[in-house]
């Protein structure tokens, strides 16, 4: 068994070499969008490719604008945000590199019906929360009068006084159940018949919540990020055949697909274009930073999000492009990075806001001298409170 392991291994390896002395090219057919199948008619591909443009920026679109009140709430509240930092997302593609390559040993070395069980029992789980999760402001809107609504509070907690944490600390009501049941069955449908239209629709929940809740603190970080991920996406699509293995094997709804023969064969169409969630979630939460930066100016325009939405646009029309020119499959972020950074960077030179745009954060940090001096005032204020009532109890005293 040990000598069948080490000689997968070596033979994964040895592809992989292969593959980055000039074999990827042959190989690669198929990652982020992708229609070497069977031919289609020049009307199918176009409906095909329409819908994957259209079903791409709506959750870019949602997701931005849910960002913008999940942001504000959460300042409401006090309660603090977690974001991305310029760390995060220098090792992000790196993380992600070790990632992509762990799943290409593992659909190597172990059968891959295995291997895809695991991950849709977990993908099946993670799409049920995340449909419920974005229904539930449809459904509660919905919902008759009847129906009523009890609220239910899960709270368990970790230790006592000051060292009691919060475990788990879940509100719902009875229409979040009446979400989850609905979602439940569409998870159902997905895990036994892995229909294309389940599949969107886990996929879609995946990207809208992904952009709502994947907060970039600054442009900086945004830069830094799309910047890694750009270089990652060209390294895996065009250097080795990995990203394309992976694709190929992974069964789980991480992308978009939409057929490109439904015209001729109607819902059961099998000639499916696709286009990878990275390619939504990732320009998508760089977006929605931009939301959130014209809704922090109290403008009426939101010239930076309506333009880097435009660009990306352009940016995912010029990989469709591209990729029909030259048949072979194309990293879309080589074509998405250059226009959602380079887009907001034009605009702020020509509005002369770079320097607005580069200072502006989510959630400014407090400088070291200023958290210095807030606790300084602040024990100073405790010990000024302590000597107050002991002068007042010796006077009681007397």
């Amino acid at each position: 068994m040990a000598e069948e392991v080490i000689g997968s291994v070596k033979n994964a390896i040895k592809g992989i070499l292969e593959n980055v002395n000039g074999n990827a090219n042959a190989n690669a057919k198929n990652e982020s969008i992708t229609n070497e199948k069977k031919p289609s008619t020049p009307e199918g591909i176009a409906v095909a490719y329409g819908s994957l443009v259209i079903m791409a920026m709506l959750p870019i679109i949602f997701g931005s604008i849910r960002s913008v009140k999940l942001h504000k709430l959460k300042k409401s509240t006090g309660e603090k945000a977690d974001t991305m930092t310029k760390k995060d997302a220098m090792y992000f593609p790196l993380i992600a590199s070790v990632a992509l390559f762990g799943l290409y040993m593992f659909f190597q070395i172990f059968q891959k019906v295995h291997i895809n069980l695991l991950l849709t029992g977990y993908f099946f789980v993670l799409g049920v929360i995340a449909l419920a999760h974005l229904l539930s402001p449809v459904i509660n809107s919905l919902m008759p009068a009847a129906v009523p609504k009890v609220p239910f509070h899960i709270h368990f907690t970790k230790g006592e006084g000051k060292h009691k944490e919060d475990i788990i600390n879940y509100k719902f009501s009875t229409h979040d159940i009446v979400c989850l049941i609905i979602s439940s069955i569409i998870g159902v449908w997905y895990l036994l018949k892995k229909h294309w239209i389940a599949n969107n629709m886990f996929g879609l929940a995946f990207a809208i919540n992904g952009v709502e809740m994947l907060h970039l603190n600054n442009f900086v970080t945004g830069v830094i990020l799309l910047s890694g991920l750009f270089f990652y996406d060209i390294f895996w699509v065009f250097g080795t055949n990995v990203m394309v293995t992976v694709a190929k094997s992974f069964e789980a709804p991480i992308k978009l697909v939409f057929p490109q023969d439904i015209l001729d064969n109607g819902l059961n169409a099998s000639n499916f274009a696709m286009l990878g969630l990275g390619d939504i979630v990732i320009p998508g939460i760089f977006i929605a930073l931009l939301l959130r930066f014209d809704d922090s100016k109290k403008r009426k325009t939101r010239i930076y999000f309506y333009s880097t939405l435009a660009a990306y646009f352009m940016g995912l029309m010029a990989t469709i492009f591209v990729m029909h020119v030259f048949k072979h499959a194309q990293p879309a972020l080589l074509y998405l990075v250059p226009a959602c950074m380079g887009t907001p960077l034009l605009v702020a030179l020509i509005r002369g806001e770079l320097k607005v745009l580069f200072a502006y954060e989510d959630h400014p940090e407090e400088k070291p001298e200023k958290k210095e001096k807030k606790e300084k005032d602040e024990s100073g204020s405790n010990s000024g409170s302590s000597s107050s009532s002991k002068k007042k109890d010796s006077k009681k005293a007397k």
